[in-house]
């Protein structure tokens, strides 16, 4: 008996020697052993569990769109002189024969941050036209470390777009998507450099689509998000989760200049038009008929005894313009362009825009109690005449 015990003692001391030097030098073997759940020892009396190293599931991660967008959204930083206020002391002959006349006021260079996103290999960009608005020198950094001075191609202050151009090779151009099959709910991320802190992405969603009444420019179809977007995120890009082109970011609405969760972006349908046409022509060609719309209000529904307060009336006609000659008069209700339904005011102005000068389209109108189809020769809107 004695020797059995001695036998036992004496192997379960050699197995413990072993599983401890296991244990030391090949901790992975123990793991096989006992499962991929392994404990980290801090000290003698506390224990951690530790997590196996698997593969985040992808509907769980965004990682792969924005690796595909960060490296086409850029950094742009603008320069421009700003005189300085003379000082009124130095008015007086007197005063200016002990400092010199030299003393005039001098430059002083304003620098301003925002973004924008490299649309072609060929060094075209697309930023907001208020981040490069009245700079004398525009600067691009990528996300790899390079830099270079852009010029501008072209501007379209009436959509807040800009394009401009830097000569690098093997530029990473972003894939266009399609706004016009995104929807209410669709996960998006915004991609910039707010507040100058560096290249950031936010996650949100599509809250609201088509928004055209908030007041900022000229011709306005928004995709309102409320993915975090501040200042510094102005010309970068909304992608969505395939690491698509969605929109431009362009505007928050915000109390305190951060953001309250609601974002605005220029979506990919006027992105194409605007950009094209500056590419082309060197800045952008736009539809015109020469009308004044109004937005029908509920009384006016009710007076022309129309079913719903939709498409606008015409407030006024340009003389000598297309919708006149076409015979459009004030006091006509335009209700469709081309077939397609039109709700306000907003909306005619966006679609009479996207058509081409020289072409003839469709305008249903009423008048009085009457419904017909006018055939309008499209003309080419005239240029806003801007106060200096």
């Amino acid at each position: 008996m004695r020797r059995l015990w001695l036998l036992f003692a004496q192997t379960a001391t050699v197995g413990l020697a072993l599983w401890f030097i296991v244990t030391t030098l090949k901790p992975n073997w123990s793991n096989q052993v006992w499962g991929n759940t392994h404990k980290l020892n801090l000290s003698s009396t506390v224990s951690m569990q530790e997590a196996p190293l698997t593969p985040v599931a992808a509907q769980s991660s965004y990682r792969s769109a924005a690796k595909l967008a960060m490296p086409s959204v850029v950094n742009i930083n603008t320069a421009k002189a700003s005189p300085q206020a003379n000082n009124p002391l130095l008015n007086d002959p007197f005063i200016r024969r002990f400092f010199g006349e030299q003393q005039s006021p001098q430059a002083e260079r304003q620098a301003s941050l925002g973004s924008g996103v490299i649309v072609s290999s060929q060094g075209y960009i697309l930023t907001n036209n208020h981040v490069i608005e009245e700079a004398d020198e525009i600067s691009v950094s990528l996300p790899d470390g390079r830099q270079a001075i852009a010029k501008v191609v072209g501007t379209d202050p009436e959509t807040d777009l800009a394009v401009i151009k830097i000569d690098l090779a093997n530029l990473p151009a972003i894939t266009l998507g399609h706004s016009e099959q995104a929807f209410v709910g669709d996960v998006v991320l915004a991609i910039g450099n707010p507040f100058g802190v560096g290249q950031t992405v936010t996650m949100g969603i599509i809250s609201a689509l088509g928004r055209n009444d908030v007041g900022i420019n000229t011709y306005e179809n928004f995709i309102q998000t409320d993915a975090a977007v501040n200042p510094g995120n102005s010309g970068g890009a909304l992608v969505d989760i395939n690491g698509n082109l969605l929109g431009i970011n362009s505007a928050i609405y915000s109390r305190n200049g951060g953001s309250l969760g609601i974002g605005f972006a220029i979506p990919v349908t006027t992105i194409k038009m605007v950009m094209e046409s500056i590419i082309a022509n060197g800045q952008v060609v736009r539809g015109w008929i020469g009308v004044e719309p109004q937005d029908i209000t509920p009384e006016m529904a009710d007076s022309f005894n129309l079913k719903e307060a939709s498409g606008a009336i015409v407030a006024g006609v340009v003389r000598g313009g297309p919708a006149d000659k076409a015979g459009i008069r004030p006091g006509d209700i335009l209700t469709e362009i081309n077939g397609k339904p039109v709700a306000n005011k907003t909306e005619i102005l966006n679609l009479i825009a996207l058509l081409k000068p020289d072409n003839k389209a469709k305008f249903t109108i009423i008048r009085r109690t009457s419904v017909s189809t006018v055939d309008i020769l499209i003309g080419k809107r005239p240029p806003i005449k801007r106060e200096e």
